[in-house]
């Protein structure tokens, strides 16, 4: 299996899509950490899940576990109405059953999942600590979840509390049954959760040590012990999932194409040439962000409405001679004839968006309008790359939102929704900062769009006009809260060298404006 380092921005974007998709909700947030399990907030709209490095088995075999582990996520989002601790023994056996009840619901919907289903059991199994490890009350927990998800334990434990782990199971798997016959919720398993708290004999505050791999992470079973496992897990569930063929779904083929595409897309996102980082642009962070909250769904169908003759690369032009004769037009005393004439944007640009504290107050209008804008630009297959500015920390901070090779997504989105507007409009010294990108990529536009007055004009003239020695075009667009401001701000961008400035004072223009530059 092909070995490579999958990047956490290219997996929180399939995964981002994935969960939303799967769960039928479209505000869900993911967030890879090493510091905890696999969980899901329900308050917070967020899933965390353990990367990658911290599981068992080849790159291929984890991704399909981090996939199927998501995908339980998913589904829990989609049917719980609540997700206890797992730190108690109350909590772990309800989360328990409901991973059972929400399988079998899922399974409904997403009947394509039993196979990975199966295939994360086998791992799961394996990646349950051998009872003699687990000490205390504890292990009587843990035989039961062991008994109650596999059908089977790893170990030996005391006959009678054997006896009591298959009576709280068949009782356990009985509710289960009886609560999607009766669409029954959360609440009302839990309701029964004292019950085998009761058969058990154990205390519902009984701390469940979290479980750990009896292997090291990253190392990969031999195909003939996978096999032997995934034949006891496919035999023991076969009353829940069916027959299944194990060599089948050991290979994983129809998830396979999937991997491979995000092989490839990662291959296409790594840098190339000159890093950001390497001068001193920073990256913003993904964790904890929600970048639904910026997107304007109207707009950005709107424009892409007004440009969908672009995308095709044809506009129709009604012409006085041309390659065919509309009676209508003429009727009209318009020009009779209509030809189809080539449409295309080649034009290589760079925006740098200002976030200053100025912009603060509209910052969600702001970013709504720009994120449409780099919408449409991807709608057009224009290339370009984003950049923002902004102080943290009382320093000013170059943002790279978007390089030029990498695809506007859901991970960029989140990285526009990240910066905080702050601080003053150190144009020249963002200028510097860029100037070694921008000598590597030379695009033919560099777009300022900004809302006040530089802090040191000479030095962004000085600048300026070391750009356009690079065969750069320098353009200007001056936001202001109204006309008259907006035209006063564009008119004092003039005598910083800008090849051409121009003024907005609604937001939502700000597409139309820039996509008229790149027409022009």
């Amino acid at each position: 299996m092909q070995a490579i380092q999958l990047q956490n921005d290219s997996l929180v974007e399939i995964a981002t899509f994935l969960v939303r998709r799967w769960s039928e909700k479209e505000n869900i947030i993911v967030e890879i950490s090493d510091k905890t399990e696999t969980k899901t907030r329900l308050k917070e709209n967020k899933v965390i899940l353990t990367p990658l490095e911290k599981r068992i088995g080849n790159d291929f075999q984890k991704y399909r576990q981090f996939r199927t582990s998501l995908w339980y996520e998913a589904m829990r989002i989609k049917y719980c109405k609540k997700i206890l601790s797992n730190d108690h023994a109350f909590g772990f056996i309800l989360n328990t059953m409901e991973t059972q009840r929400v399988e079998q619901l899922g399974r409904k919907i997403w009947k394509g999942m039993d196979a990975e289903i199966i295939f994360n059991y086998t791992y799961m199994l394996v990646a349950r600590p051998q009872l003699h490890t687990v000490y205390g009350k504890a292990r009587i927990v843990e035989a039961f979840y062991q008994y109650f998800m596999f059908g089977v334990i790893k170990g030996e434990i005391q006959s009678s509390n054997f006896e009591k782990i298959k009576k709280a199971t068949t009782f356990a798997k009985e509710i289960v049954n009886k609560a999607i016959d009766e669409n029954r919720d959360t609440s009302w398993i839990e309701k029964n959760v004292s019950e085998i708290i009761k058969i058990l004999d154990i205390d519902s505050l009984l701390t469940i040590p979290v479980s750990l791999p009896f292997m090291k992470a990253g190392m990969a079973l031999s195909e003939e012990e996978l096999l032997k496992v995934l034949k006891i897990i496919s035999k023991n569930k076969e009353g829940d999932l069916g027959t299944m063929d194990p060599k089948s779904v050991i290979r994983g083929d129809d998830v396979y194409d999937e991997y491979k595409v995000l092989l490839d897309e990662n291959k296409k996102t790594e840098n190339k040439g000159l890093a950001a980082e390497t001068v001193g642009i920073q990256t913003p962070s993904t964790k904890n962000i929600d970048e639904t909250t910026i997107y304007d769904l109207g707009l950005i169908n709107g424009l892409k409405m007004k440009f969908k003759e672009w995308k095709s690369g044809w506009k129709e032009q009604h012409l006085r001679s041309g390659d065919e004769f509309d009676e209508e037009s003429y009727i009209e005393g318009n020009e009779p004839f209509f030809t189809d004439v080539k449409k295309s944007i080649k034009t290589k640009i760079v925006i740098l968006l200002d976030h200053s504290s100025s912009i603060a107050s509209d910052a969600i209008e702001y970013k709504k309008a720009t994120l449409a804008l780099c919408e449409v630009l991807s709608f057009l297959k224009v290339k370009f790359a984003v950049y923002a500015f902004s102080t943290e920390n009382r320093s000013m901070v170059c943002w790279s939102i978007k390089p030029e090779n990498v695809k506007w997504n859901s991970i960029t989105a989140k990285r526009l929704a990240q910066i905080v507007a702050n601080g003053s409009t150190p144009l020249a010294e963002v200028y510097d900062k860029m100037f070694p990108i921008l000598q590597s990529k030379r695009p033919d536009i560099f777009l300022t769009l900004t809302d006040g007055e530089p802090s040191d004009p000479d030095a962004v003239r000085n600048m300026t006009k070391s750009f356009k020695g690079l065969g750069i075009r320098m353009v200007a667009l001056g936001l202001g809260p109204n006309t008259v401001r907006a035209t006063t701000i564009a008119n004092n961008l003039k005598h910083l060298g800008y090849e051409k400035t121009m003024a907005v004072s609604r937001l939502n223009d700000i597409p139309n404006k820039v996509i008229s530059i790149l027409d022009g």
